[in-house]
């Protein structure tokens, strides 16, 4: 089996459970889904330049960097052919760590047949302004676990309103990690904590973009 890579580089996490650590990200062509915020278009264009990699080539490159925060991120990750396998591959390795950033429409039952080997998932809720809702796979909320978080991505008070709806609805605060995000450029950061703090939105956190912050938004590979 081979996978489709778009790049591999070492950072930091930006965003999700481990913000700030340093991780090794592997990023996959391709996505199921078209928001009109996406910040990483580009990897989902049908002309978009790859590499085609086996999972034995990604492990040995992913061990060489020394880095034991292992990002797989995309475009969509868990729509590449025999993703499983990479992943089997990697959750075997006891020094790495690996989380999938996925994007909230593909279920993730079939990854989490065995609990002890399965990486931890930072899965998206697409709000409305993502025009993707319609897409979410409401049932992933049943597998997630306090190893996991859902994002929230919002870009108006309507954005907010329905978080916190469905934050409240599906009980999330006890299963999960859960962080809201601005779209970038879109919202005030100041008026998201305005609602959390209206709302008494206890046990959600704000997160920022950090690799946006600390580089050039369009910047790539960081």
């Amino acid at each position: 089996m081979k996978y489709r890579v778009a790049e591999i580089f070492s950072s930091i996490n930006g965003e999700g459970p481990r913000a700030g650590e340093v991780a090794v990200f592997v990023r996959f062509v391709g996505c199921n889904l078209q928001c009109t915020y996406c910040d990483t278009r580009w990897a989902n264009e049908a002309d978009v330049s790859y590499r085609e990699m086996t999972g034995a080539e990604l492990y040995k490159q992913v061990l060489a960097t020394g880095i034991k925060n292992v990002t797989l991120t995309g475009g969509e990750p868990l729509i590449q052919p025999g993703i499983a396998a990479l992943t089997d591959l990697m959750c075997q390795d006891p020094a790495l760590s690996v989380e999938i950033e996925t994007n909230g429409s593909v279920s993730l039952k079939p990854f989490c047949t065995e609990a002890n080997r399965r990486p931890g998932f930072t899965m998206d809720y697409k709000l409305a302004s993502s025009g993707m809702e319609d897409k979410m796979v409401l049932a992933n909320f049943e597998v997630l676990t306090c190893r996991d978080a859902v994002k929230f991505v919002v870009g108006d008070q309507n954005d907010l309103a329905r978080a916190c709806e469905i934050i409240s609805t599906y009980g999330l605060i006890k299963k999960t990690a859960v962080f809201i995000s601005p779209v970038f450029a879109q919202i005030a950061p100041s008026e998201i904590v305005k609602f959390m703090i209206m709302h008494q939105m206890n046990g959600v956190r704000l997160q920022l973009q950090l690799h946006k912050v600390i580089w050039n938004p369009e910047k790539r590979g960081v």
